[in-house]
Parts: C-alpha cells; sequence; structure tokens
C-alpha cells in the first residue's frame, strides 16, 4: 500500500504548479515564493492578524494582470489585491493557499485634464501624490485620509475612504468619474464614465467600497477641485466630551456645512501635543477643529457664524488660524493623531465605526465606561462631521490577555454604534476585522443579497474570499459567542 500523501507535500505541489504557471509568462523576479520575500506581505495596518501567501505576484503591465487572473481562476486559487498596505481591516490578508497580487509597481500618474479638471492614475499611485502633481494648477485631489502620504489610490476605491474634508468634499465614491479592471477571469471591466454620466446600471458605487472582492483595479479617473482662495480653523476647547459631541451637531443644525470639522478627546490631544506641538489646549476636556475655505468674504462670514454657535454650545476657548502655517500645523496635530499614539503604546488598535451626529456625546460616554471595564485606555479622534469615530485602544500584543480584552472591547463598541443607529464601519472597511458584527447589522436576506452580487462577479469565490461579507454558518456560531459579549477571531488567521 502506498503511503498517504501530507498535506505540506501537496502545499508544495500546489505551490510548485502556481508558480510555474505565473512564470510561464513573467520574470522570476516578479513571482515570489520564498518564505523570506514572502513574509512582508503577511499583513496589511491591521497587524493583529497574519497569513504568508503562498505565492506573490508583481504585475507590472494590465497584460499580466488579466493573465494572473485568468489562470488563478483556471487553478482554481485564491488571489488578494493588495496596494500599499495600509489598511485597517485586514482586507488585504493573504490566503495561505493562494495569491498574493501586489499592484504597487502600477505607480504612474497617466494623465491631468486642467480643462476637465480630472486626473487618470494607476492604482499604485499615492493619495497625495495626485495633489502634488495638480498643485502648479490650482487644483487638488480632495479626499485626504490621515495616511495619504502613504496610502494609494486603488486602497482608497476599494475601502471608500475618507479624510479630516470628507464632510464638505465627500468620500472617495464622491470624487471618482471611472474605475477600470479585471475580474477574476480575466476580463476587463470599466465602471463610470469620464462624462457626466454612464449607460446602465450605477455600478461604479458598487466597485467603490467593495473591498477587492469584484474585480482588480488598474486604472483611476479622478474629479480634481480648485484649491480655495482661503482656509481658516477654528480650534474650540470644551470642558467636557458631551459638550462638544453636542456642539458638533449645533453647527450642522445651524446650516453650516465647514470643509472640516474634527473632534479629539484629551489623552488623543495629549498624545498628539508631545509629538507635534500643534498648540492644541491641553486643559480641554475635548477639542474640535472647524475649517472653513472658499473666497475671503466667505470664510469670514461662516467663521463668524462658527464662533457664535460654538460659544453658545459652551466652548471654554476659540483659537482662529490667522495664517497657512498656523492652519496647516492644526491639521498636521489631528493627521498625526495615530503615530502620536504609537509613542505611548506598545501597540493600538484603531477602530472605525459610524454613528449619528448627535450620538456622539453618548459614544464617548460608553467608550470610557469601558476603559474602566476592560481596564485599558482609547484616546478618541473622530471625523465628527459624518459621525466616523476612530478609538484607539491601547494595549501590548505580547499580553495575550490585552489582547483578548482589546478584542472584546472593540466588539462591544461596534456593537454599541449598530444600537445607536451607525454603522460598524465608516472608511476603513469590513476586511476580516468586522466580518462577524456584519451578521448583527444585516440580516440573512440583506447577507444573501450581497453574496448574490459577489457571485454574479466571481461564481467561483476566489477573489479576496473570506473577507467582509460572512456566511450564514459563521453568523449561526457569533451569535452563540455574542451573547456573551465576545468577538469570534478569524478560523484560519494566525496571531502574532
Amino acid at each position: 500500500m502506498n503511503a498517504p500523501v501530507t498535506n505540506s507535500l501537496i502545499d508544495v505541489l500546489r505551490q510548485t504548479r502556481v508558480v510555474a504557471a505565473l512564470r510561464a509568462f513573467m520574470p522570476e523576479a516578479q513571482v515570489l515564493f520564498d518564505a523570506e520575500d514572502t513574509r512582508p506581505y503577511e499583513c496589511d495596518g491591521l497587524s493583529a492578524y497574519r497569513q504568508v501567501p503562498m505565492v506573490v505576484a508583481l504585475p507590472n503591465t494590465e497584460a499580466q494582470v488579466a493573465r494572473i487572473l485568468k489562470t488563478c481562476h483556471e487553478l482554481d486559487v485564491p488571489v488578494v489585491p493588495r496596494g500599499a498596505g495600509t489598511g485597517l481591516s485586514g482586507g488585504a490578508l493573504p490566503m495561505g493557499d493562494g495569491v498574493l497580487l501586489s499592484l504597487a509597481k502600477f505607480n504612474k500618474i497617466l494623465s491631468v485634464d486642467a480643462l476637465a479638471r480630472t486626473a487618470r492614475v494607476q492604482p499604485g499611485v499615492r493619495n497625495a501624490a495626485i495633489s502634488e502633481a495638480a498643485a502648479h494648477l490650482g487644483l487638488y485631489y480632495a479626499p485626504d485620509p490621515s495616511s495619504q502620504i502613504a496610502c494609494s489610490i486603488g486602497g482608497n476605491v476599494a475601502e471608500n475612504s475618507g479624510g479630516v474634508h470628507c464632510l464638505k468634499y465627500g468620500l472617495t465614491v464622491n470624487n471618482v468619474l471611472r474605475v477600470r479592471g479585471y475580474t477574476i477571469e480575466g476580463e476587463s471591466v470599466e465602471f463610470g464614465s469620464e462624462a457626466l454620466d454612464a449607460p446602465g446600471y450605477d455600478l461604479l458605487s458598487v466597485i467603490i467600497g467593495s473591498e477587492g472582492m469584484l474585480a482588480v483595479t488598474t486604472e483611476v479617473t479622478v474629479k480634481l477641485v480648485p484649491k480655495p482662495e482661503k482656509a481658516q480653523v477654528i480650534l474650540a476647547s470644551f470642558d467636557s466630551v458631551a459638550k462638544a459631541g453636542n456642539a458638533v451637531a449645533d453647527v450642522i443644525g445651524a446650516g453650516i456645512i465647514p470643509a472640516g470639522l474634527e473632534m479629539m478627546d484629551k489623552p488623543a490631544t495629549a498624545a498628539v501635543e508631545q509629538y507635534v506641538h500643534a498648540g492644541y489646549d491641553l486643559n480641554a476636556e475635548a477639542i474640535l477643529l472647524c475649517e472653513s475655505d472658499g473666497t475671503p468674504e466667505e470664510v469670514e462670514e461662516e467663521i463668524g457664524r462658527m464662533k457664535a454657535v460654538l460659544s453658545k454650545s459652551g466652548a471654554t476657548r476659540l483659537t482662529v488660524s490667522q495664517n497657512e502655517a498656523e492652519r496647516l500645523n492644526a491639521w498636521a496635530g489631528r493627521k498625526a493623531a495615530f503615530p502620536a499614539v504609537g509613542r505611548i503604546s506598545p501597540d493600538y488598535y484603531c477602530m472605525d465605526g459610524t454613528i449619528p451626529r448627535k450620538a456622539l456625546g453618548t459614544i464617548l460616554t460608553f467608550i470610557a465606561m469601558m476603559e474602566k471595564k476592560y481596564g485599558l485606555r482609547c484616546p478618541n479622534v473622530f471625523h465628527a462631521g459624518d459621525g466616523n469615530l476612530h478609538p484607539l485602544i491601547l494595549f501590548d500584543a505580547n499580553d495575550p490577555d490585552e489582547m483578548h480584552r482589546t478584542e472584546e472591547f472593540a466588539n462591544e463598541v461596534l456593537l454599541k454604534c449598530i444600537e445607536l443607529g451607525g454603522t460598524v464601519t465608516g472608511e476603513h472597511g469590513v476586511g476580516i476585522e468586522k466580518i462577524n458584527q456584519m451578521c448583527v447589522q444585516f440580516g440573512a436576506q440583506e447577507l444573501a443579497a450581497f453574496r448574490s452580487l459577489k457571485t454574479a462577479f466571481d461564481a467561483k469565490g476566489l477573489l479576496n474570499p473570506a473577507k467582509n461579507i460572512p456566511t450564514l454558518h459563521r453568523c449561526a456560531e457569533y451569535g452563540g459567542m455574542h451573547i456573551k459579549g465576545g468577538n469570534l477571531p478569524h478560523p484560519e488567521l494566525p496571531r502574532f
């Protein structure tokens, strides 16, 4: 009798077959499979979950992308697309038996059209690079996630990223005209149009935020907007987080749509001030950054209105930037919140959920309760204008108990967001991080509809599998744990 074939041998044979198939049309240097070469791709910004990919493919042409996808489809091999790897929900976490498809070499700005106010770029282009390329024309790309100096436009499309100015200028979906790419079968597809409208269903809104589950993006056409003549920001201090949260609703309720409306609590401002020296009020329990932009006359009028509303809402101190350097310094502090917190804790878990603006005070009070319950610190920063919160739970990943408490803490915050009428994500995506909470956010029929859409694009389920949309079996398992307030880790994902 022949000896049974071990799983490790099967894995090696599978890897050998995939590598040979890819190297049939790509140079050896663009197909990686040795552990020392593939390990750098084992996680994205959510480093608590790691998985070394079986193979990493590094195409530099669209023809190669198409053929990689077609080959993997024929071999029934999962494919996970990856941009800059700055995502925070595990959306680019590889499969141990699959191909990690890196778009890092697609980093060219193909054209900038000043008349049409558009830029045509490859997915590996950094977010900030688009504005840098258009600056001499007096134009810029509005969405500005805090990671914009590193994150790629392809990742922004996958997660529908926003930023500190999303209240007035919108998210990625509001600033992209067209996305071109390839399905898992290697078929070329195009969503949207560079014209004012496109025929047929609005699939552009479907592909943006689809987390790489429907198609692999190879080209994006974005809108550019004129740089405002003037911009000023108000730093407003409050002696309670509840007052600051209520002030956000008051500003919007007054019919004012600021260019930016951000909130930071006292622990966050303390961490940032040590790092950036932005001039924040360290005695305040919370601060708001409220920006106005436009013509000098518009800015002067809107700043006056916002100051009146903020004063009435209980602001203890109001400071208005007097020049561009002061304005940029104020925003530099907010955008440096994540690295600033990283200096005061071995690790931090950056969460992402969304609640109605009127519930900002409620959620902050709840998070303070969770800090005491789990014995963990949690500075908070918010895209307050649209209710998108980013609690930063501080922990030590080398302590398994702290890791467990962090997961429990995060789970309770997400469930509270749902309870308050919000959602489990605003801009970081679901990935593997929030897949359990999707079982609470949506019912069986809604999840079935999501899966039907996925199947329409990817019948075999090979493109970024096990992400975003939970199975009914998984929801049944999570339902049992949910009674205890638990958060199931992904069953196939090794940690640290």
